[in-house]
């Protein structure tokens, strides 16, 4: 490496003056500030705008006598004279490889994340953090001609555009595999040795699935009493934490125009110590493996808690079903069921929707099954009533949120009746949560999606949430709605937490509300956040809510009317019988007041108050973690 200085009196080629120029305007970013780095470049036009800006910040070194002759081609741009600068422009352009050194400024850091530095060969250069490829490693598509012949382009810029980066690209958005963690993760202070030595073994073991880092940090600071008492249950925590069977394969598939497409499918059955698994399929480009693994261990809690023994699995795939037609998505599922019928079956493993799953997806997928295995499992499918499932299962989850909200506010002698709530998201669950509301008498005013919310403050009612249906199934936006309905107001880019509420429901995804958000909700009067979505709020949001006395209903016991559903209709098969919506309903409300009950039990043996903050939030996991135990402890190590 070389520095710049400028001092040196001689005049620079056209060459020089437009690598230089290219630096600028290219604004790369790295993550060493004020590091020197190699950008190897081709030549360029100029401009006339480019003399007057100068581009190196900071104190210049002197070169060694080593560099003297590399660099006596090099100068700054702003200390050369308007005639030399004009007298260059006369200057033929050199056509050998150039390097171009500089300091890159500090205001650059944000505009792209994808660069980073690091040594090749003892020389500094500037690499691409997917392929970790540098300079003109990827100057020509390897695929085919495709990929810029104009030398203005820098060579990382180049290779960012080119089909090779965009694919490495769309696999790191899959895998998450990142090369820097952006985000570090929050680790809280237990009491006790046991319980951080279970913690310090997850970090060491995955380090990177940040996902389940944090559920497994919830799960092992709500048992830090149970570990206290019994040290034995260490070991059993250990052997949980680590999946049955992590199953991840290529999901080939063809689109409309013929071409070819790979994604990746996982599949995590994560304990099978209490029956068979059960667990959603999941299609979203953010999915992988960590998001797979702490969904799998939240569904296992969820189904111990629950009044059916059960295990817990998750899965699906980085496959965004949004903008393809139905025959792309059909071919895409029964890729999808071709790897995984081998693990299915109603003694093993029986998925359910989750995001980006609903009736359309689970009915190919159904019947890739039938067609590959040769069986027919109606509580396999999804809600179709008229050939297989029962009348409320789609609604089960969202309806289940709510009940398990009056069950906690009966407790507190109050209704929901006349609460203004605040709800995220506007899937499935988010929508059911909305007209369960409405049919309690509560005041719903608010739904989101990824790119903002909406809110009206007289209240949703059965003909706007139709509204909202339809504006969902065309794939709209839910500024649509304002369109019609004056008084509502969409708000881009911004969450709904600063909405005054009396109940929040996060039904969106999971880390959906963050510290902010919740000193957010806090402020704006909010007493009972029951969670619809798993894991929605970030540790530190968790500790704001505690600090504020803010009731926490956790979506392992809110969210378990997905499970109640899932097994009823199991029942009603086994039994051939048929029941009503009200009968549906009726045994819905049975199951999540049992769960709810189970839950408030070990919080109170283990210490904890019915009004404390942590009482569901602990009490939940200490039940399940206790049920699943016992079970493993009865069968050995296995």
């Amino acid at each position: 490496m070389f520095g710049l200085t400028g001092g040196l009196g001689m005049n620079p080629s056209m060459d020089d003056i437009n690598l230089l120029q290219q630096a600028q305007r290219h604004q790369l970013v790295v993550t060493n500030l004020g590091e020197e780095i190699d950008l190897e470049i081709g030549t360029g036009e100029d401009e006339s705008a480019f003399a007057s800006n100068s581009l190196i910040g900071g104190t210049p070194r002197e070169p060694s006598t080593g560099e003297h002759d590399e660099t006596k081609h090099m100068v700054l741009v702003s200390d050369l004279p308007g005639e030399d600068q004009d007298m260059s422009k006369g200057q033929p352009s050199a056509k050998r490889k150039k390097k171009v050194v500089k300091r890159w400024r500090e205001e650059w850091a944000d505009t792209y994340k994808w660069a980073y530095v690091d040594m090749k060969d003892g020389t500094a250069r500037i690499f691409c953090s997917v392929c970790r490829e540098y300079g003109r490693k990827h100057r020509r598509n390897p695929y085919g001609n495709e990929g810029s012949r104009n030398m203005q382009m820098s060579a990382l810029e180049e290779h960012n555009n080119s089909l090779l980066h965009k694919e490495a690209l769309r696999l790191q958005t899959a895998s998450k595999d990142k090369i820097v963690v952006d985000k570090p993760i929050y680790v809280k202070t237990l009491m006790s040795k046991s319980a951080g030595s279970i913690v310090e073994g997850a970090l060491k073991r995955d380090p990177n699935e940040i996902e389940f880092i944090q559920s497994v940090q919830e799960s092992v600071h709500a048992l830090e009493r149970v570990i206290a008492k019994n040290s034995h249950y260490v070991n059993i925590m250990e052997r949980l934490l680590e999946p049955e069977r992590m199953i991840v394969f290529r999901v080939p598939w063809i689109d409309d125009r013929g071409e070819t497409h790979v994604n990746r499918g996982f599949r995590v059955q994560f304990n099978q110590a209490l029956g068979p698994c059960r667990g959603g399929i999941r299609f979203h480009p953010s999915m992988n493996l960590s998001i797979a693994k702490f969904l799998g261990f939240q569904q296992t809690l969820k189904n111990a808690l629950s009044p059916y023994k059960l295990g817990g699995a998750s899965g699906g795939s980085d496959f965004d079903p949004k903008g393809r037609s139905d025959n792309e998505i059909m071919r895409f599922c029964q890729s999808f069921m071709n790897e995984m019928y081998r693990y299915m079956g109603p003694d093993k493993d029986l998925p359910s929707e989750e995001v980006g799953v609903g009736t359309r997806e689970m009915g190919y997928l159904f019947g890739q099954y039938r067609r590959l295995a040769g069986q027919f499992q109606g509580s396999f499918t999804g809600p179709r009533i008229y050939w297989a499932a029962s009348s409320l299962r789609t609604e089960a989850s969202g309806y289940g949120v709510v009940y398990f909200a009056r069950l906690m506010l009966a407790d507190m002698n109050k209704e929901i009746k006349g609460l203004r709530c605040v709800v995220s998201g506007c899937g499935k669950i988010a929508m059911h949560v909305v007209e369960k509301l409405i049919a309690c008498g509560a005041h719903p005013v608010t739904v989101s999606d990824s790119k903002g919310y909406l809110v009206d403050d007289d209240g949703f009612d059965y003909m706007k949430l139709a509204f909202l249906r339809d504006i969902k199934s065309q794939q709209r936006s839910l500024r649509d709605y304002s369109k019609t309905y004056a008084r509502a107001k969409y708000f881009d880019e911004v969450k709904p937490w600063n909405e005054r509420c009396d109940v929040a429901f996060p039904c969106a995804s999971q880390n959906e509300v963050d510290q902010a958000d919740a000193i957010n909700l806090v402020n704006a009067g909010c007493r009972l956040l029951v969670e619809g979505s798993n894991m929605p709020c970030t540790a530190e949001a968790v500790d704001v809510f505690r600090k504020a006395n803010v009731l926490i209903a956790p979506a392992i016991a809110a969210g378990a009317g997905g499970v109640a559903a899932g097994e009823i209709e199991v029942l009603r098969e086994s039994n051939s019988m048929q029941w009503s919506a009200e009968d549906f309903e009726s045994r819905l409300q049975e199951a999540l007041k049992q769960t709810y009950e189970k839950a408030l039990k070990a919080a109170n043996d283990f210490g904890y108050q019915k009004e404390s903050p942590e009482a569901l939030l602990h009490g939940a996991t200490i039940a399940a973690f206790l049920n699943i135990a016992q079970a493993m402890t009865d069968q050995g190590c296995v």
